[in-house]
């Protein structure tokens, strides 16, 4: 999936247009060869940001929708632009540790 491919790495989420699933300071882990699927959490690039959304496949098109509706849902050509699958969450509290297939 991924052109570099590699190890498993972790980013802090930072603004809330993945919340209530993923808030501010929780911690995700990527994997960038991971199986990219309807419904799944990835790490896309979008124009010169990477940014963190759940992709839908719809008729054949490819959208990355944020969970808060505050932001817009962006339309991708392929799936290039997907750099990885979240796999894992974890936050301040153990309760707030997730996995994801």
């Amino acid at each position: 999936m991924s052109e570099c491919g590699g190890e498993p790495f972790a980013l802090r989420v930072l603004g809330d247009s993945m919340a209530p699933e993923f808030v501010e300071g929780h911690i995700i882990i990527i994997e960038p060869d991971g199986v990219v699927q309807n419904g799944s959490y990835v790490f896309a690039q979008h124009e010169d940001e990477y940014i963190f959304r759940q992709l839908h496949i719809e008729n054949g098109q490819y959208f990355l929708k944020p969970l808060n509706n505050k932001y817009p849902t962006l339309t991708l050509s392929n799936l290039d632009a997907v750099k990885g699958v979240i796999t894992q969450r974890a936050g301040t509290r153990r309760k707030e540790h997730k996995h994801y297939v």
